[in-house]
């Protein structure tokens, strides 16, 4: 299976949700097993909270910089960002054709 950013990206914006009230900024692309596929493109700021499960963002455009439990780093398209289950985390002065595919996988509490 092949998955297009471009056809995930034009159901964006979602159903509003309290997160966002202008509509949601991911989609769900693929589930297996524990994982999940979704494509993620926040649009001004990153309300997103601590997720229960470890997570790996694969960038598809844009560019910024990303707080991964208080260290800042730079990011750009075709970047890997691993973040364990639990650690705060954000997107933070992101370009406005910001778009990453974010891949949610194993148990609550992530993998030991």
């Amino acid at each position: 299976m092949t998955l297009h950013p471009e056809d995930w990206l034009a159901r964006l914006p979602g159903p509003p949700h309290p997160l966002w009230p202008e509509g949601a900024r991911s989609v769900l692309a693929l589930q297996h097993g524990s994982m999940e596929l979704e494509l993620y493109a926040p649009r001004g700021h990153d309300p997103q909270q601590p997720h229960r499960r470890d997570e790996i963002y694969l960038v598809i455009s844009g560019q910024g910089f990303f707080d991964n439990g208080g260290q800042v780093q730079a990011f750009r398209a075709g970047d890997a960002i691993f973040v364990p289950a639990g650690r705060p985390h954000r997107f933070i002065e992101f370009s406005d054709d910001f778009a990453t595919w974010v891949v949610f996988y194993g148990p609550e509490g992530g993998e030991r």
